[in-house]
């Protein structure tokens, strides 16, 4: 077992290009994450990292062992699985991750009441708004807002999720209450963008009476956090797009106003995320069922009552 460790070890330090960071990531002192690696270099008897004081790099060989390292792991996970899903007794750590407004409202609220039927399982719940790297960051699920970048992952789609534009009555009143998508370009309105590092210019997509459009929108805010733009929007500074169910007590309470009504935006989906591997594994299984129902009927209530 103690092999198997290293090689695991060697992985997430790999993916992670960080001794620390991957000792972190495995609940292991750094001593003891240095100690692994050494041994498994000793073993192979090659070098698997280059390591200065600022900076460690995978070698030739390191980056040769590492395929076969992950088919190594893969495998033993999946074998792990087979057994599992026979005694019915689903066991293990799963790594998830979910846009800070749906890991919040959606996902954290249940995962006592799943961890409680299932006791043998950990979670792991990585919130985030900018796109993540299922493979990289040794993800087993990952719940999605819209389309996703990468074309190889496995969808399980959820629910459409209606969204809407909405601003304070006292945004509306010092800047006025826009029509339309076209009403939100130029300098006559400010407008509350996500933004993380590498996302593109901002672009609403509208319905309009010709169709889907997009508009490009700017303001002088903007955050990597969707509940900063709804906490700004409440505080009067400008004009948010927001999933319906993240506002749907602000749009009951009249905290925030729908604006643009006539150029509402698309509906974006939701969805699982997860590769073919993950997939394989019960307890990734197990939650993803667990969650949808739950997601699902949320959402439907939340948007019933806005």
């Amino acid at each position: 077992m103690s092999y198997l460790e290293n090689i695991r070890t060697f992985v997430r330090v790999y993916e992670l290009g960080s001794m620390s960071a991957a000792g972190r990531d495995l609940r292991i002192s750094p001593a003891v994450t240095s100690a692994r690696i050494s041994a498994l270099e000793d073993h192979l008897a090659v070098r698997l990292f280059q390591r200065t004081t600022r900076s460690l790099t995978p070698t030739a060989q390191g980056k040769a062992f590492y395929g076969g390292a992950c088919s190594v792991l893969d495998a033993v996970d999946y074998a792990e699985a087979q057994v599992t899903d026979l005694t019915e007794n689903p066991k293990g750590l799963l790594h998830v991750a979910a846009p800070l407004g749906v890991g919040r409202r959606l996902i954290a609220p249940h995962v006592p009441d799943f961890t409680a039927e299932y006791p043998l399982i950990g979670v792991r719940l990585r919130m985030t708004d900018r796109n993540v790297d299922m493979t990289a960051e040794g993800l087993d699920l990952a719940f999605h807002l819209g389309k996703p970048a990468d074309s190889n992952l496995r969808i399980r789609k959820i629910a459409d999720v209606a969204r809407v534009l909405v601003a304070s009555p006292a945004y509306i009143a010092r800047r006025g209450h826009p029509a339309d998508g076209a009403a939100l370009v130029g300098d006559g309105h400010e407008c509350l963008n996500l933004r993380f590092p590498g996302a593109s210019e901002f672009q609403w997509r509208l319905i309009t009476a010709d169709g889907p459009q997009k508009f490009r929108v700017a303001g002088r805010l903007e955050s990597d956090d969707g509940d900063v733009l709804t906490d700004w929007a409440l505080a009067g500074q400008g004009v948010a797009l927001k999933p319906r169910f993240e506002v749907a007590e602000h749009l009951a309470s009249g905290a925030l106003i729908p604006v643009a009504e006539a150029t509402p935006p698309e509906p974006v989906q939701m969805a699982c995320l997860y590769t073919h591997r993950r997939h394989q594994d019960p307890k990734t299984r197990l939650f993803m069922e667990f969650m949808i129902g739950r997601i699902a009927s949320a959402i439907k209530a939340a948007e019933s009552v806005s």
